[in-house]
């Protein structure tokens, strides 16, 4: 804590705040230059022989393991009755459901090989109106419990926790609580806190939870103006900044005007203060009970362990009949009027051109009767035929007409009772918005009447095929992911298990296809074109939207004061001071005593190491790990990106898409795609950037870099020599004459980075804050941060206007990349698999062009050529209602040492100052830091943030809040704890991380 202290009054820290127009003009006297998904808690799918024939369901080593396990007797428990117990074979699990006696909770059990084990409790929580009191609860549950005493239990087993996923997720019919960890101790600590929380929270006897994580009047003095505070309050105020969420939530309450998913379970800003403490409790007290709950295990802990728990806290409940049915939305022939066209409005940055920023969405309901696993299979590669690559029908017919710069939408949802889907285009023209519309039916319907394409069907079968017996989670724990999956039936009273298989439903999916029965078309005329139960909606930007929400609250408040009495001003006044005591209060020894916790003793002592063999071949460098993985090669193709100029650094996104998206030399774009589905489980590019380590572990100075562009692609082995021609031909003779799609691509990037400006702005301001002080910082400001939004605006003109220009540096830019000696190749098998597509490796390396042998990095030109960045305070206006605030620099300088103390005390600073003074306090919907222990760097941070000059205040309390701090050993060795966690890699199920379920991670 000291060094930490001196180390920041040794540094100048600067400020980048990402906020509202209003917020801002509040700071000028300070800051001169400024100008369907789930909701949750945390701080965080898309004939011939086929190509995945040798990826089998189980691995042949784990047969014998999965037989063990299915001959081994069912478990059993007093207090439980065995409702179904079998084998899923897909996954080689054996899974038994069950049901308590005296409660009437259900439980999924599920028995693997899988040291990662996860729990969950899910219980069906329907709301009635838009206040967000499941959101709101998911919340607040977690603010201790009648065992767990600590005002924030959460919190505390963040800080010490060995735990590998610790979450709670609010659907628009359900609420999920989800732990996972590798540690059998550590899990049982958390299932414990979490079964308390859910069952017995102390926020139905204690108003003040309500206030703080919902929302409450906040007044200090009778003349001050009354406003609202609330941390789900300020949240949904952020997430309907965004006009993607205003879009969807439209769309989802037009196509379901009769049902809870007409309201909004995450709360609607407007509403939500409408929300009483009794109706807040009275919904805990209603569906927070095991009779209306889904209990799941998975993983290799003890099954009798499992029951023997659950009995404890179970058997305290009688069975009840909770009114929580999810009701079924009737399908109509068509929509009343106000339903079915809907025109809103969204906010938009002041002075900026809303011509052409119209968006446009059409929209279905798909189905009443649930659907079979082979129709829901079915529906998915019609999804994917539609929309799931660039070169997809109905995408690309889009992105080719030039009506708008990005595809929305995100088609089929079948996440919840009912499916929908859903396609459209953002910025679009006003008289440009029937046009889109009038597109997606005529593409539809030349859909029904041509047909798809063979290779189409092909490319997308062998797609989803790969995917299913694949299942790859990567980081993400494939417990949860099998848990989401069950729950996606289960919680509607469905078999749990069904979901889980695919074997049959894709047999008889492709018996009908081999019989000639136009499966897909026929779903697409049956659930688009001669479906009437569809809206459309169209979102209209204006600039002055934001001035007037925030004028109409402003006058709201004001009315509900000017009624108030001289009593009920007090009293609020009061209200305020009561909660801030309480939130400012520490909790006890003894509080914190209640709290289940390792020890360092529990920590292992030796790194997890992977297998590496590193050689030379032909002149590349090829790394090898022999790991398990069912057959199925993964392969990474890097070039070196240090071997080009500064100036090229910015097109090297563009350069990495054109590699995929604009055809080779042979291939047209939808052909290369089709190739791509067809004989490969994917082909893609990402960059990665690295700081290099000085030998003597000092702290860098950020200059020596890795910075590689990567191919990374993978098949089954017997499918490689088609995996490597691929990647041959991309890499070699992708075609970047291809100006209409360089183009198109462009809007789409411009469009992307400038939604997340408005929904991730605590990341932008984080990669600013690091740019005056590394060229690492530098790099990732110029190429993915608001100089390279800029950037993107000026690429884009010069796309459009001057061709030949971009064309060349991006033929120039592959004629330097291309350069064999300074390849890498990282490839990921079994041994077997490995050995086996040594033939493909050959036969690629030998096709590679020497490319100019005595290139040389480019990485000190770089010092002096790209753009710098000064450590000052700046402001950037954004389209939203909340802020998001940044404060950092550089606190170790190079040569310097940083212990790991350092991380520990920034792991600290995290979970706890400033958790309680910017989130809980505050009202942030996130506050955190984050520390490099390799460049020295260190940065505050705010998400969702209604205030900006009281956070950097709260930033500059810190290091007063260090050198006062009075640590126990206990918090002490919990910080520790915390920080390993925070450092080491996670288990994955894959050496190559594949993307997470659609979820929006709400801290």
């Amino acid at each position: 804590a000291a060094e930490m202290r001196a180390a920041s009054r040794a540094v100048l820290m600067s400020m980048l705040v990402l906020a509202s127009s209003t917020s801002l003009r509040l700071g000028a006297g300070v800051l001169r230059h400024g100008a369907s998904r789930p909701f949750n808690r945390g701080m965080s799918r898309r004939g011939g022989s086929s190509p995945v024939a040798r990826a089998s369901t189980t691995a042949p080593q784990e047969c014998t393991a999965a037989e063990a396990l299915a001959a081994e007797p069912v478990v059993t428990h007093p207090g439980f009755d065995v409702m179904k117990d079998d084998m899923v074979d897909e996954y080689g699990v054996r899974a038994t459901i069950y049901k308590h006696k005296k409660s009437g909770a259900e439980v999924l059990s599920v028995i693997a090989p899988d040291e990662n084990k996860v729990f969950g409790i899910t219980f069906r929580t329907p709301p009635k109106d838009s206040t967000g009191v499941p959101h709101i609860l998911e919340h607040s549950v977690l603010c201790g419990s009648r065992k767990f005493l600590s005002k924030e239990p959460f919190v505390e087993l963040l800080k010490g926790s060995l735990q590998t996923f610790l979450n709670a997720f609010t659907y628009p019919d359900r609420t999920c609580y989800p732990v996972a960890s590798c540690n059998l101790k550590d899990f049982y600590n958390l299932i414990n806190v979490y079964l308390d929380a859910v069952l017995h929270p102390r926020a139905t006897n204690d108003d003040l939870v309500l206030q703080q994580e919902g929302w409450h009047y906040e007044l200090e003095k009778p003349d001050d103006p009354l406003v609202f505070k609330g941390v789900v309050y300020n949240e949904m105020k952020g997430v309907y900044s965004s006009p993607d969420a205003l879009l969807g939530r439209a769309a989802q309450q037009a196509l379901f005007p009769d049902n809870t998913y007409g309201v909004d379970s995450g709360g609607d800003p407007l509403v939500i203060p409408d929300l009483t403490f009794e109706g807040f409790k009275g919904f805990h007290d209603e569906l927070y009970h095991p009779s209306n709950a889904k209990i799941y295990f998975y993983g290799d802990d003890p099954a009798p362990q499992r029951l023997a728990l659950l009995d404890e806290y179970l058997s305290e409940f009688d069975a009840i009949n909770p009114d929580s049915e999810v009701k079924t939305q009737s399908k109509k022939a068509s929509l009343p009027t106000e339903s079915a066209r809907i025109t809103q409005k969204f906010p938009a940055a002041e002075g900026e051109d809303a011509a052409n920023k119209h968006m446009i969405q059409m929209n279905w309901l798909l189905n009443e009767a649930p659907m079979s696993s082979k129709d829901k299979l079915a529906l998915a590669v019609v999804d994917h035929l539609l929309l799931g690559t660039s070169a997809a029908t109905l995408q690309k017919a889009l992105t080719d007409s030039s009506l708008g710069s990005a595809v929305i939408g995100g088609g089929l949802s079948d996440e919840l009772k009912q499916a929908t889907f859903s396609v459209g285009l953002k910025g679009v023209p006003p008289e440009k918005v029937a046009d889109v519309e009038a597109l997606v039916v005529k593409v539809l319907e030349k859909v029904v009447k041509d047909g798809f394409d063979d290779s189409a069907v092909e490319a997308s079968m062998n797609s989803i095929e790969f995917q299913l017996r694949e299942f790859n989670t990567g980081s993400f724990p494939r417990g949860l992911s099998f848990m989401l999956g069950a729950m996606s039936g289960w919680i509607y009273d469905r078999d749990p298990l069904e979901p889980l298989r695919f074997e049959e439903a894709l047999a008889e999916l492709k018996a009908e296809l081999a019989a000639g029965k136009p499966v897909f078309t026929d779903m697409i005329q049956a659930l688009l074109l001669d479906n009437g139960h569809k809206s459309v909606i169209e979102m209209v930007p204006d600039s002055g939207l934001e001035q007037v929400q925030v004028a109409e609250e402003e006058e709201r408040l004001a009315e509900i004061k000017a009624q108030m009495s001289d009593d009920d001003i007090e009293r609020v006044i009061q209200d305020t001071a009561r909660l801030k005591a309480a939130q400012a209060a520490h909790d006890s020894p003894e509080a914190l005593a209640t709290i289940p916790a390792l020890t360092l003793d529990d920590l292992a002592k030796e790194g997890l190491e992977l297998p590496n063999e590193v050689g030379l071949e032909q002149g590349v460098t090829i790394l090898r790990h022999d790991v398990p993985s069912n057959g199925i090669v993964y392969a990474d193709i890097g070039l070196d990106l240090t071997l080009l100029p500064a100036e090229d650094l910015p097109y090297v996104s563009l350069f990495s898409r054109c590699l995929l998206q604009t055809g080779t030399a042979t291939e047209d774009q939808v052909t290369l795609s089709r190739r791509i589905g067809a004989r490969t489980g994917g082909l893609g590019t990402s960059m990665v950037t690295g700081v290099k380590v000085p030998e003597d572990d000092t702290i860098a100075t950020g200059d020596e870099l890795v910075h590689r562009l990567f191919l990374r692609g993978k098949a089954v082995g017997g499918k490689a020599d088609d995996l490597f021609d691929l990647a041959r031909d991309v890499l070699m003779t992708a075609r970047l004459d291809n100006q209409k799609r360089v183009i198109e691509m462009l809007k789409e990037s411009k469009a992307g980075l400038e939604s997340s400006l408005v929904s991730s702005g605590h990341s932008y301001a984080s990669q600013r804050l690091s740019a005056p002080h590394t060229l690492a910082g530098r790099l990732a400001e110029t190429t993915g941060g608001v100089e390279y939004l800029k950037f993107l605006r000026d690429l884009l003109d010069a796309a459009e206007n001057d061709w030949p220009s971009v064309q060349a540096r991006l033929e120039r830019m592959r004629s330097t990349l291309l350069t064999k000696s300074k390849m890498v190749i990282n490839l990921s098998a079994d041994g077997q698999t490995l050995q086996d597509i040594q033939p493909s490796i050959d036969r690629f390396l030998s096709a590679l062009p020497e490319g100019d042998e005595s290139a040389v990095s480019s990485l000190e030109s770089w010092k002096a050529d790209m753009p710098s960045f000064a450590a000052s305070n700046e402001g950037f206006v954004v389209p939203t209602q909340v802020n998001y605030v940044g404060k950092g620099g550089r606190v170790y300088q190079p040569g310097e040492r940083a212990s790991g103390a350092t991380s520990v005390v920034a792991r600290s600073l995290r979970t706890g100052y400033l958790w309680d003074n910017v989130r809980v306090i505050g009202g942030a919907y996130g506050g955190f830091c984050r520390f490099s222990p390799l460049t020295g760097t260190f940065s505050y941070l705010s998400y969702r943030d209604p205030n900006l000059l009281g956070t950097i205040e709260n930033y500059d309390g810190a290091a007063e809040f260090l050198t006062t701090l009075d640590i126990t050993d206990e918090a002490l060795a919990q910080a520790i704890i915390g920080t390993n966690v925070g450092h080491r890699p996670r288990p994955s199920t894959s050496v190559h991380d594949r993307p997470r379920p659609s979820i929006i991670h709400h801290p």
